[in-house]
């Protein structure tokens, strides 16, 4: 059984002119970081010209379908229907995208398969972990 799941989803970035361009994102979920997503942008969708990846809690992802969420670097809130906005705050300034509501609900779906919400802990190795920040400190 994989432990990685990605899925591409269509973002629409919201700019100051009125048509929202779609541009490409993929959300990332891995079960050895099981509390963590990460959403992938390619280079030509930024203003670096690199790719941007944003990592955020599942937890914030799934609250923010239904309310607003989160108070720091990224933000989670409903919008309409079958839309969701996400909002990413760096020292350089914010983007906001707006994603079907419907493929964040199927990815979160194939993530709570993978790992149940409320039992991420247990693919945690915390033995494993802690060694290797010992053997680090050295």
């Amino acid at each position: 059984m994989s432990t990685v799941i990605e899925q591409p989803v269509e973002a629409r970035l919201v700019a100051a002119a009125p048509r929202m361009p779609s541009i490409p994102a993929t959300l990332h979920y891995d079960r050895r970081d099981p509390f963590a997503i990460r959403m992938t942008f390619p280079a030509p969708a930024t203003l670096e010209g690199v790719d941007v990846c944003w990592t955020f809690s599942r937890e914030l992802l799934a609250a923010g379908l239904t309310a607003p969420e989160g108070h720091g670097d990224v933000r989670v809130r409903p919008y309409g229907y079958d839309r969701t906005v996400l909002e990413f705050h760096a020292p350089e300034g914010t983007a906001v995208v707006h994603v079907r509501s419907g493929e964040l609900r199927r990815f979160l779906e194939a993530t709570a398969a993978l790992v149940p919400v409320g039992l991420e802990h247990l693919q945690l190795d915390l033995d494993q972990q802690l060694a290797e920040l010992m053997r680090d400190a050295c």
